[in-house]
């Protein structure tokens, strides 16, 4: 039996209690400043109030203060926050952490670099820690897994990404069921790469979603064909930057099963549904507000990215067509109006 502390009360973060604790591992749940009501209640009944789920009996959940606590005797450590925690994380938990102890992240994101380079978190993560902490193994979780889907014990499958082979074949031991199943990869770039990618191409999809509503009214039969014409073209696109980053193309599958997963619900679809029925990027954040949504972010990133390679002539941005139209209406304001004849090709 391991000892496990997750750090970050989230959705994500706490559904990785169900499969540690089914393998009978002590789990330790330590929630970021913004999760001390979940800590309060979870105290309180095992009840998770965003999961809207009982958690697993035996869960020792700790406020922030009791991080240190918490990491005393920890065999693994789980990043539980989300992209806008990276930093946090970054800052006050990965120095706590002795060497000998991997951590793996369920953050799913890319940082971008000055030049236009796209580094996974776990490198980014690394590069700010000191040189006494560099050997530290810093992993990341990918492909389509939903939260609530992984706490209900439905079959998933996952990637565990790292640089080291033998500790992700130990992590893949530790955390492993008969409905949580995972594959490991040294590639942390594409496999982080494609993850990452798949919340802007979401948003890219979705959009159809909400022009039929406009058409046919909200609560119409949903239209497919627009839906899967955007899919292809996303995938085609995540294809190329995946290229563009020196990434396996063989990890575009976990790009491609996350994207259908996104797709089919959450913050990302409501938000392209919103601006495909019309309204401007300003009147649907405003709509959405106080809803974290990692989407807007990492296409920002990326597309300022890409600018930036195009500038020094190493990628077009007439090759990324959708990216550069999700682009226009979160940094333009620009309306929606897919470009249609800039997917098919001679």
């Amino acid at each position: 039996m391991s000892i496990i502390t997750i750090v970050g009360a989230g959705m994500m973060g706490s559904a990785m209690s169900y499969p540690a604790r089914d393998n009978g591992h002590e789990v330790r749940l330590v929630g970021t400043h913004l999760d001390r009501a979940i800590i309060d209640r979870v105290r309180e009944d095992r009840y998770h109030p965003r999961l809207k789920r009982y958690l697993p009996y035996g869960i020792e959940p700790f406020q922030v203060e009791e991080l240190e606590t918490a990491l005393k005797g920890s065999d693994l450590v789980i990043g539980g926050v989300s992209s806008f925690g990276v930093d946090w994380f970054s800052e006050n938990v990965l120095p706590m952490i002795p060497e000998k102890v991997p951590v793996i992240l369920v953050t799913k994101g890319l940082q971008e670099e000055a030049d236009g380079g796209l580094l996974p978190f776990p490198y980014a993560m690394k590069k700010k820690l000191p040189s006494s902490k560099q050997n530290i193994s810093i992993n990341a979780i990918g492909g389509p897994c939903t939260s609530y889907e992984l706490a209900d014990r439905r079959n998933s499958a996952v990637v565990f990404c790292g640089d080291d082979m033998a500790i992700l074949l130990e992590l893949k031991k530790t955390l492993e069921t008969s409905y949580y199943h995972i594959n490991i990869s040294t590639d942390v770039i594409g496999v982080e790469c494609a993850v990452a990618l798949k919340n802007a191409y979401a948003l890219g999809v979705s959009l159809t979603i909400g022009l039929i509503e406009q058409q046919e009214g909200i609560g119409c039969q949903l239209a497919y064909n627009p839906q899967a014409a955007l899919f292809g073209q996303s995938i085609r696109e995540m294809m190329g930057i995946l290229d563009m980053v020196g990434g396996q193309s063989e990890n575009i599958v976990y790009g491609a099963g996350d994207l259908y997963v996104t797709i089919f619900g959450g913050r990302t679809r409501k938000l392209g549904t919103l601006l495909g029925r019309g309204l401007s990027f300003h009147e649907a954040m405003k709509e959405l507000e106080g809803v974290t949504l990692e989407s807007v972010v990492i296409t920002k990133r990326i597309a300022s990215a890409m600018h930036k390679r195009q500038a020094a002539g190493i990628v077009r941005m007439n090759d990324f067509p959708l990216l550069a139209h999700i682009y226009d209406i979160i940094d333009k304001g620009a309306s929606v109006d897919i470009p249609w004849k800039d997917f098919t090709k001679s």
